[in-house]
């Protein structure tokens, strides 16, 4: 049985605050209907506790899919899991860039939680399987709900369905990777001092047509100048009737009908 790991845009992302180490946001994130990472369990060829067949560019002990495996077994799935993968290598199909802004990894990591979940019988419901997630990764807690639109907040682990259904999103993916850690480190010695509490908080009351329609990318994206500090070279790539998504490095718009 084969498995759809959505990519997902930033309608918005507003940084709101700090948190340590970390940057609060307010940002609306939607589903990419028409682009997906595909996952599937296969029987397994070694002896490997968990084997993962695909193409990464990370160590595997960086891999999310590899740490949903690791903290599922110290919330007390260990048998379960291990069990699980003893029979199984987990395949990963990637379309969605990786460096993107779109969200891949973590789409991956909260789609192997769920069909983990499903296939040892784990009996989590999705409150708990969000809560997981969010160990692993900030955006995970998103993909876990299956909402199609939702205002995120905090560091990404509190998400409240937005009630409107997936856009038809058109994404264009320069041949470029931004580094996530990279555009936050920039945000914060350039723009930390342009954040906008208000601006945000008007934001997630409207609908996403609307946010497209009203803003522009600068104004919808607190990271787009940032990431152009960072990867001068992206400016040739920002296109007027696009917006940014994340840390990028994509960009997209409505598909024209």
């Amino acid at each position: 049985m084969h498995y759809q790991a959505h990519a997902k845009v930033n309608i918005f992302l507003k940084i709101v605050g700090k948190r340590g180490n970390y940057h609060e946001l307010l940002s609306r994130f939607m589903i990419v209907p028409s682009l997906w990472d595909t996952l599937s369990f296969i029987p397994k060829k070694s002896t490997e506790a968990f084997e993962l067949v695909g193409e990464f560019n990370c160590a595997l002990e960086h891999n999310t899919l590899y740490r949903i495996f690791e903290v599922l077994k110290t919330q007390g799935f260990g048998k379960e899991v291990e069990r699980v993968m003893s029979e199984y290598a987990l395949h990963v199909k990637k379309n969605i860039p990786t460096g993107s802004g779109l969200g891949g990894g973590s789409s991956d990591a909260a789609t192997f939680l769920k069909m983990l979940n499903e296939r040892a019988n784990l009996g989590l419901e999705r409150d708990e399987m969000m809560r997981i997630g969010s160990d692993v990764g900030a955006d995970v807690a998103f993909f876990v709900s299956g909402y199609e639109s939702a205002n995120v907040s905090g560091i990404g682990e509190v998400v409240e369905k937005f009630d409107e259904s997936a856009l038809d999103i058109e994404v264009f993916t320069p041949p470029l990777a931004c580094n996530t850690a990279l555009v936050y480190k920039t945000y914060r010695e350039y723009f930390l001092q342009s954040m906008d509490q208000a601006l945000a908080l008007n934001m997630v009351d409207l609908k996403s047509t609307e946010l497209l329609k009203g803003f522009s990318k600068e104004a919808l994206n607190d990271l787009f100048p940032a990431c152009l500090k960072a990867y001068p070279e992206l400016g040739a790539y920002a296109k007027e009737g696009w917006f940014f998504s994340g840390s990028g490095s994509s960009f997209f718009r409505i598909r024209a009908k």
